[in-house]
């Protein structure tokens, strides 16, 4: 069970305000159906905190209806479509590459879109890295080379040493006891994916685009993101595909909602930069057509363990991306 005050209750908490604040929209005005699952339910505990925290995101959630409404017609005119389903995805979908956490649909047209909801945090992928992860193969369908393996393998290898040395004696090995975890993992591991990052581009032209697809999921959405100290929220359409914003029968979509371009080319590859100064555990991947990608590298745990996990964010996006800031009421 998540902690109370974990990004991760937090997190599912907002799931449940933005799939209640639909509901609860909509319900009085048409045939609404509450898909009962076990998502539903994980959401819902997560959902019981204090009268004030929940009031927020409540607030933060109704803030993003009132914007998507306005882009999406289908939710409040049925065109002869009845029920509107909504429903929580599982884990497991984002992990088989689809991000969005609460649905919209109606069945009998095949129309449909989701909302990826945030948090207080921009955060897209929280992917690994290990001596048995292949990630050119997980991400773009084009394996790592040998180069890669060879150089990240003996770095992992001394990590699960430490950590089998440590459960040996009945004290777990710590990564605050290394002296220098970033200049002796973090860096390397970080140059030796960059490395293979340029390999596997020239390689295949293909992969700055397959890249964004893998961070942004296989379908479109909205993402919304909550900025509790301001007490606004954050409404972006990521619109590859084409499938957001389609009129209705009776009304069109009030602002028209702009298709991106994926990108084609890397532009740069390196170690974030401040003052001069190179980071030790985040580099910067600059695309055309505007994307940006931070991917800070970092140890998902106290203990020393065989792989060290990228907390990866979207900096920037194409200039034509539809985002709307909305204050709670």
């Amino acid at each position: 069970m998540v902690k109370e005050g974990s990004q991760t209750r937090l997190g599912k908490a907002f799931e449940y305000a933005c799939i209640k604040a639909l509901y609860d929209k909509y319900d009085d005005l048409q045939d609404v159906v509450l898909e009962i699952t076990p998502q539903l339910h994980t959401a819902q505990h997560c959902f019981e905190l204090s009268a004030a925290k929940q009031s927020n995101l409540m607030d933060a959630a109704q803030a993003a209806i009132r914007t998507i409404e306005a882009l999406e017609p289908r939710l409040q005119y049925p065109d002869g479509d009845s029920p509107l389903v909504l429903s929580l995805q599982s884990d497991a979908a984002g992990i088989a590459g689809d991000v969005r956490d609460v649905m919209c649909i109606r069945r009998g047209s095949s129309w449909q879109f989701g909302l990826s909801c945030k948090h207080n945090h921009h955060a897209v992928k929280h992917s690994r890295l290990s001596d048995s992860i292949d990630f050119g193969s997980e991400w773009f369908n084009h394996p790592c080379s040998q180069i890669y393996f060879s150089e990240v393998t003996p770095k992992f290898q001394e990590l699960r040493e430490m950590r089998d040395s440590g459960k040996e004696i009945g004290t777990p090995a710590k990564w605050a006891n290394l002296p220098d975890k970033a200049g002796d993992y973090y860096r390397p591991i970080l140059q030796s994916f960059m490395d293979e990052l340029s390999r596997l581009n020239n390689s295949h032209g293909d992969v700055p685009e397959m890249l964004i697809r893998y961070l942004i999921g296989r379908h479109d959405f909205y993402k919304v993101i909550t900025d509790d100290p301001r007490r606004v929220t954050r409404v972006e359409a990521i619109n590859i595909a084409g499938t957001l914003n389609k009129a209705s029968k009776e009304q069109k979509p009030i602002t028209r909602v702009p298709v991106l371009k994926l990108p084609k080319r890397f532009y740069h590859i390196g170690f974030k930069e401040t003052n001069g100064k190179e980071s030790n555990n985040t580099i910067h991947v600059v695309c055309d057509e505007g994307w940006e990608i931070s991917m800070r590298l970092h140890n998902a745990s106290s203990r020393i363990e065989p792989s060290l996990k990228f907390d990866v964010q979207l900096i920037s996006f194409p200039s034509k991306l539809f985002a709307q800031t909305i204050a709670w009421k």
